[in-house]
């Protein structure tokens, strides 16, 4: 019968009234030019660097600039000095001369030099060629990058290994890849060319410049070229910020500056990558053109392993006066002086019901009762939210909420460490939580474990992740949001980290023993610094922590020691900013950073100052976790609406309304007890316990299952689904587990009728009824029953009888979206 009534879900769902507008700002008028900027502000060519991209940008009267490199007119006084492509200058003969820069009435000149054209200088195949695979993808996992190669060939993958990849061109298959005596008939120039078939067709026109550079290499008889040869040593980028329009274009001109000072434009030789394609979208030449969607894109330069970042703003402009938000803290400020420049206006406050529901379950994963509501309904002190947040904030259900979240991360997993491992790491994690340690101190706990794993918890990180190489995966992503899996094989794609880098971190790993003391039971102790090697290629490789320089000394007692003093230091750039951005996610449901534990410079914050703010404001509180939830929890920002407006409803970056959020699989399961009345039975569990509280990750339950349970096997969050699916949406409409709960005989429904008396016919009269689905709507949702809820009820009501109907109307209230999301 209850199916009949699985069409009054749909009228439960809440209003978010978003409607499908586009930006009503009208099109940019034509602004005057009243200035060009042309970059580099002088053009020199030489053997190495025989082309420049020239970047033009225009002024207005308003201070606006745009790109038009692309749009300008470029004469050359001297035309047999260089060939002008567009805005391309490409070297002919040796000489100088002059630039011009002409559009409209404005006009730039720049001197202009080329020196040793007629040179042909020895082409370096780690500096020269395998840049060049890279850029036409033919290194990449999808190529003769993957693991076994294509078709015969195989190269390492991003060129990680150039001995390797030399090799493999000019010395396997009896060097059938080359052909020095006649470069044009190479079947690697033949089968890039497309002369005769290739599976990734036609990679290198014969007019290109990568042609050229190959067909060089070739007939200098194939060098490896000098190990005394210029090396890079970094890459600029411009502009590194830009705000565009919907439609707007901008193009990159990347520099690459090597040791002997030299610079070369590299634009045409980089690789690019957006990580907003519907902000922003970039093409292999590194032209960026701005889409529809209004927001923040990062477009990813990369070249030879060095890596920038180019920031691109698309604001919306609305043509309305920006409505001000509630200044509560500085958290506040830093985020509406973001929305000022994104054009975006925040949603308004919640009301009063919303925030306790919001703030019993981020911070407790728990569901106020309906005594809870009632009382802070009623209050009336000005301080109560305040006062709410540190009741919660005491509360032990905080403890076990987030014993459970670093349990995840952690890698606190039965299957791998046994019952007695995963209890006492849970056990531990829990007691760190209750008493509010520090988190720099229980990190360093953890980094530094030693001893029995059946009685010292964080020894069992050692058990989870048990090879050097794991360990220095899990803990740089786990406490650093620095993910090295990458560097472990290559050079990273979208970072500065190579396998130096990864096996610089597992060095300090490197001696750790192991020793079975029982089932389960794992003596864990450092026998002292040991030296690592690159496994494939036998490279030693100095032991020292990311980013560093210097190598410490090691000589003395456990290396960790060093690697946790570096690791919780006020001083390490990623260790505060992921702790506050962690703590952010938990409560926004969106990382300022995303995802929460990937933190590069490729991947920036969505607001930089407010990252920083909060980073700062962790090592200043000796990273009080409770005080930066705090600080958090009492903006306006935390408190804003998740019901957006007209100009903020495709924001999904600057935190101008909030953004609502699935329930976990154990908080929804608690949620449906507590609703209901009935706790969820645990083999093996004592009756009461709640789904928050479990250790063992590996306790049967089909709900936790269908509902994202993760299997714990990895450091990131990601583990933890939060995608909808059918088999969620059935068996909540249709499990036999919720169906019992709902129809208990102990349970919610039952009790609560027993307060009343049914009249003549079986009914209840209209004041109890209507108090039986407020009590119902405050124990599920929180809040009072809404109009359209007392008319769903009603009608059930006078089709059933009262049992029956206050079943399924209970039903319907845990299958709704107010429910099964926090906003």
């Amino acid at each position: 019968m209850r199916y009949l009534y699985i069409a009054l879900v749909c009228l439960l769902v809440s209003q978010i009234g978003i409607a499908d507008q586009g930006d009503s700002s009208t099109s940019e008028s034509v602004r005057q030019v009243v200035k060009l900027t042309v970059e580099p502000s002088e053009v020199n060519l030489h053997a190495a660097s025989r082309q420049q991209l020239l970047l033009i940008t225009a002024y207005a009267s308003d201070g606006a600039t745009w790109d038009v490199t692309h749009d300008c007119r470029v004469i050359i006084a001297n035309p047999e000095v260089v060939q002008v492509d567009g805005s391309l200058l490409r070297a002919i003969s040796d000489g100088s001369s002059r630039v011009e820069v002409r559009l409209g009435d404005q006009c730039v000149e720049l001197p202009l030099r080329v020196e040793g054209c007629s040179i042909s200088p020895p082409v370096h195949f780690s500096n020269d060629i395998v840049p060049t695979f890279s850029k036409l993808g033919c290194n990449s996992g999808g190529c003769h990058g993957r693991v076994q190669g294509q078709n015969g060939f195989k190269l390492s993958v991003f060129g990680y290994d150039p001995k390797a990849d030399y090799e493999a061109i000019v010395e396997e298959g009896r060097g059938r890849r080359v052909f020095p005596g006649s470069p044009r008939n190479s079947l690697l120039l033949l089968k890039a060319s497309a002369a005769v078939p290739h599976g990734g067709g036609m990679r290198l026109p014969e007019e290109s410049l990568e042609y050229d550079l190959l067909h060089r290499w070739l007939d200098q008889g194939m060098p490896v070229g000098s190990d005394n040869a210029p090396k890079l040593e970094r890459l600029e980028i411009s502009p590194r910020e830009r705000e565009m329009k919907p439609g707007g274009e901008q193009q990159i001109l990347a520099t690459a500056i090597f040791t002997d000072g030299s610079r070369r434009d590299v634009s045409h030789a980089a690789q690019y990558a957006s990580n907003a394609t519907s902000v922003a979208e970039v093409n292999s030449h590194g032209l960026i053109r701005c889409g529809a969607q209004s927001g923040e894109a990062a477009i990813t330069v990369n070249y030879m392993g060095s890596v920038s970042v180019v920031r691109v703003q698309r604001p919306r402009s609305s043509g309305k006066e920006h409505t001000a938000m509630a200044i509560r803290n500085r958290i506040d400020e830093l985020v509406q002086a973001k929305l000022i420049k994104m054009g975006l206006n925040p949603s308004g406050s919640i009301d009063d019901a919303t925030f306790l529901r919001r703030l019993y379950l981020d911070v407790i994963g728990t569901l106020p009762t309906s005594t809870e509501v009632r009382d802070f309904l009623a209050d009336a002190h000005q301080q109560k939210r305040p006062t709410a947040i540190e009741q919660v904030l005491e509360r032990p259900e905080y403890a076990d909420y987030m014993a459970l979240k670093w349990a995840d991360i952690l890698l606190v997993d039965k299957e791998k460490l046994g019952d007695r491992g995963a209890f006492e790491f849970h056990r531990w994690l829990r007691e760190q939580f209750l008493h509010n340690r520090p988190y720099d101190q229980w990190v360093r706990d953890i980094v530094t474990a030693t001893g029995n794993s059946g009685r010292s918890g964080p020894v069992n990180l050692y058990r989870a992740a048990d090879t050097p190489d794991l360990l220095a995966r899990t803990i740089s992503q786990a406490f650093l949001g620095v993910r090295l899996e990458c560097a472990q094989c290559h050079h990273h794609p979208f970072d500065s980290w190579g396998q130096a880098d990864f096996y610089g971190m597992a060095g300090f790993f490197q001696g750790l023993q192991r020793k079975p003391l029982a089932t389960d039971r794992t003596l864990l102790f450092h026998a002292g610094a040991q030296s690592i090697t690159i496994p494939m290629t036998n490279v030693p490789v100095t032991t020292k922590p990311l980013g560093a320089t210097v190598a410490p000394d090691l000589s003395q007692g456990d290396p960790r020691a060093v690697l946790a003093d570096w690791l919780v230091s006020p001083k390490n750039p990623w260790f505060a900013r992921m702790f506050a951005n962690r703590v952010w996610k938990q409560l926004f449901g969106r990382g300022l950073v995303e995802p929460e534990d990937d933190m590069r410079m490729t991947n920036p914050s969505t607001n930089e100052p407010l990252l920083d703010y909060l980073a700062q404001q962790a090592i200043e509180s000796k990273f009080d976790q409770k005080a930066l939830m705090r600080l958090i929890l009492n903006s306006q920002a935390y408190q804003t609406s998740g019901v957006p407006n007209e100009s903020n409803h495709d924001d999904d970056q600057n935190f101008s309304h909030f953004y609502a959020k699935r329930l976990p699989a154990e908080v929804l399961l608690d949620a449906i007890s507590q609703a209901t009345g009935v706790a969820e039975a645990f083999p093996g569990q004592p009756r009461g316990t709640r789904a928050l509280q479990l250790w063992d990750n590996r306790l049967p339950s089909y709900f936790l299952e269908i509902f994202g349970r993760p299997p714990r096997n990895s450091p990131c969050e990601c583990g933890r689904s939060s995608e909808p699916t059918m088999a969620q949406a059935l068996h909540l409409t249709n499990a036999p587990e919720v169906e019992s709960k709902l129809t208990s005989d102990q349970g919610r429904v039952a009790k609560l009728l027993s307060n009343y008396s049914l009249n003549d016919q079986g009914r209840l009269n209209s004041a109890d009824r209507d108090n039986l689905i407020e009590e119902l709507c405050l124990v599920s949702l929180g809040r009072s029953a809404s109009n359209k809820e007392m008319k769903v009820a009603e009608e059930l009501f006078e089709a059933a009888e009262p049992r029956r109907a206050a079943e399924d109307f209970l039903w319907t209230l845990l299958n709704s979206y107010d429910f099964l999301f926090i906003q």
